[in-house]
């Protein structure tokens, strides 16, 4: 397994995308309901993650139902793009370069990111809900501060000095720029788009 399918397989675990059954590939029961997304749904919910100029020339991939990440169409631009996850709450859809899925696999393995090495992510359609202040909380409760992304991008991987510069309060106001995870390794900066 390389390391961009091991990131993307970490990041689509994080992320609740491969639930069992997957909705992207629910035809071990007939019964569910779910038509298994096309290959030219797939491109096109991917897509919707990132600026046209990116997505055009990303890779799109797709979580199976056991957890690995399928490459549905070759990129040449050093960004992946994942399509929507139908079981989670919000549209998801996102794109990440290569930095961006290093530091998502730090994350994941619970190691330290790698320093010197900013990456970017675009979720352009939105995102499914999360804890501002637990990077590990799968679900809402009193103390973990949850919040509801819009579009936006995110900054990972920077230095600590680059976040000192935005809020990084518990509950943020979400329609402008703030820090998620602040005062752990996976700090980041969240960025609105309108």
């Amino acid at each position: 397994m390389s390391k961009t399918t091991l990131a993307l397989t970490l990041i689509t675990a994080a992320l609740g995308l491969c639930t069992a059954p997957s909705a992207y590939a629910d035809n071990a029961d007939p019964s569910s309901g779910k038509a298994t997304p096309s290959d030219a749904e797939l491109i096109a919910s991917a897509m919707q993650a990132a600026p046209a100029k990116v997505a055009a020339d990303a890779t799109i991939i797709a979580p199976q139902p056991d957890g690995t990440m399928r490459t549905v169409r070759p990129g040449t631009n050093g960004f992946s793009c994942m399509a929507d996850n139908p079981t989670t709450p919000g549209p998801d859809p996102m794109c990440m370069d290569q930095a961006a899925m290093q530091w998502a696999g730090a994350w994941m393995g619970h190691k330290p990111p790698p320093t010197g090495n900013v990456g970017l992510m675009y979720m352009l359609s939105g995102g499914t809900d999360a804890s501002n202040t637990d990077p590990y909380a799968t679900a809402p409760t009193a103390g973990n501060h949850w919040v509801e992304t819009g579009p936006h991008v995110m900054v990972v991987g920077a230095n600590a000095a680059f976040y000192d510069q935005y809020p990084k309060t518990a509950d943020p106001q979400t329609g402008a720029p703030y820090v998620m995870w602040a005062g752990t390794p996976y700090q980041h900066l969240m960025i609105p788009i309108k």
